[in-house]
């Protein structure tokens, strides 16, 4: 998505050990008109497929999901925690995730009041780099025999394994940006 790709240009920054910041627009301050044209398009994608419920993991994910939600008949959100708080009780589904920005290891949960055999799902995220978190909330979607109808990032490290591991998986995969590569500091597209 060329619209993607021009911000990230224009609002993003490279840290170092390759991180893409777009907090300004994408996962910190939110660009809500922005984040609605990124969300039409993951809509127009993903019409024909019935999407009752979209799947994200907190926190960076979420506003997208929610954006897309409007786009998709408001189809419900519902988000896995990064940590298991006393109120979601012990009837939940779980997984391992590592995160790549920070190398730490935590379980992602969701209650299962709100997953089910019933749902036909679309996950969405912020970033893929190694598939972790999708992977993660690939397993919870399982656990709970949802039908996973699609997943979506806004952007995707294609230097790294994660959109190949998920493809290869067999989800159909709609990234809006893939960044092929990060030399000194430059950001080139596939």
């Amino acid at each position: 998505m060329k619209l993607l790709e021009e911000r990230i240009m224009k609002d993003g920054r490279i840290l170092n050990g390759n991180i893409v910041k777009v907090d300004s627009f994408l996962n910190h301050q939110l660009d809500i008109k922005f984040l609605d044209k990124l969300a039409e398009e993951i809509a127009t994608y993903f019409k024909d497929k019935s999407i009752n419920k979209i799947l994200t993991i907190e926190a960076s994910g979420i506003a997208l999901a929610t954006v897309a939600s409007k786009h998709l008949d408001d189809a419900m959100v519902v988000f896995c925690k990064k940590q298991k708080t006393l109120n979601i009780g012990d009837d939940v589904y779980e997984s391992k995730v590592e995160s790549f920005t920070t190398k730490k290891n935590y379980n992602i949960t969701v209650s299962k009041k709100f997953l089910s055999s019933e749902d036909n799902l679309l996950i969405i995220d912020d970033f893929l780099a190694e598939g972790n978190a999708l992977k993660g909330l690939i397993d919870v979607s399982k656990q709970a025999g949802a039908n996973i109808a699609g997943i979506s990032v806004a952007i995707e490290k294609g230097f790294q394994d994660g959109g190949k591991i998920i493809r290869e998986m067999g989800y159909d995969l709609l990234s809006l940006a893939i960044i092929d590569s990060i030399e000194d500091g430059k950001i080139s597209f596939r």
